[in-house]
């Protein structure tokens, strides 16, 4: 610092936690009540739109091809039939089948955007921009350093969110599973297979 430079110009950087009580105190002095809004969207968060949710989607696929046909062609309207939300703005979602050519992955070179009534929130490490710079540029890399190791003839395609799309990966069923009841097939999807960074 400056001799004679006023302390005050050298303010730290306040937490996030700081930050998000002063727009929300802003917004409740302005008669927004920002509050109230607070508890019922950490309830979907934390109590609804969850992973499991894509796994439900993914275990019915793996049992039943003919709904595994109907969501490959339409996602929006074959989530439906299981009474899965999405919201008005993701117009459109896409999932994409891994086949063992085929190894789909999903990131928003954007924001961070997924399709969370079925995803989850998105992790930090999905929202970071080297995450989402990276893995467009050198997918394999990216892939392998996340613990994801494919061989050289699997295809990788990188699949970027836009304003109204969202997509979905649907994992290869793993061997052995034929016969299971769905409820069992649905706990060995993870949201990271559900996004493309991990295989069953």
């Amino acid at each position: 610092m400056h001799e004679g430079t006023p302390e005050s110009h050298f303010r730290r950087t306040a937490s996030m936690e700081d930050r998000v009580h002063a727009v929300q105190s802003l917004l409740d002095e302005r008669g927004l009540d920002a509050s109230a809004g607070v508890a019922p969207l950490d309830h979907l968060a934390t109590e609804e739109w969850l992973p499991k949710n894509g796994a439900r989607v993914v275990a019915r696929a793996w049992a039943d091809a003919d709904y595994r046909a109907r969501l490959l062609a339409n996602g929006r309207a074959a989530i439906a039939e299981l009474g899965l939300p999405m919201p008005p703005h993701h117009r459109h979602l896409v999932v994409l089948e891994n086949t063992a050519a085929v190894h789909n992955v999903i990131c928003c070179t954007l924001c961070s955007c997924t399709a969370f009534t079925l995803i989850g929130l998105p992790p930090d490490w999905y929202k970071d921009l080297e995450y989402r710079s990276r893995v467009v540029r050198e997918s394999r890399t990216v892939l392998r350093e996340m613990g994801l190791d494919l061989p050289p003839q699997v295809e990788i395609r990188v699949w970027d969110t836009t304003a109204d799309t969202r997509y979905m990966v649907l994992p290869m069923r793993p061997a052995g599973t034929e016969g299971w009841p769905q409820d069992k097939l649905a706990a060995l999807v993870t949201r990271d297979s559900l996004i493309g960074v991990a295989r069953l």
